[in-house]
């Protein structure tokens, strides 16, 4: 998780990004910026290849001024 959460702090130039384990699941972690919750990446290991993708929701509540 440590190298996701370095990848991710350096593609969105942002040292506040954090990668937490979800407990009982195995499969994907939870992000945050700072203390604000925004998005679950999960594991994905198919055909002996890993990747990882990352599922952020934007609500339009949160795009008003």
């Amino acid at each position: 998780m440590q190298k996701i959460e370095t990848y991710l702090r350096k593609v969105f130039v942002s040292p506040t990004i954090s990668v937490r384990t979800r407990p009982r699941k195995a499969d994907s972690a939870e992000v945050y910026v700072g203390e604000e919750f925004v998005g679950i990446l999960f594991k994905d290991e198919e055909d002996g290849e890993l990747s990882y993708n990352f599922n952020m929701a934007v609500l339009g509540e949160d795009l008003e001024d």
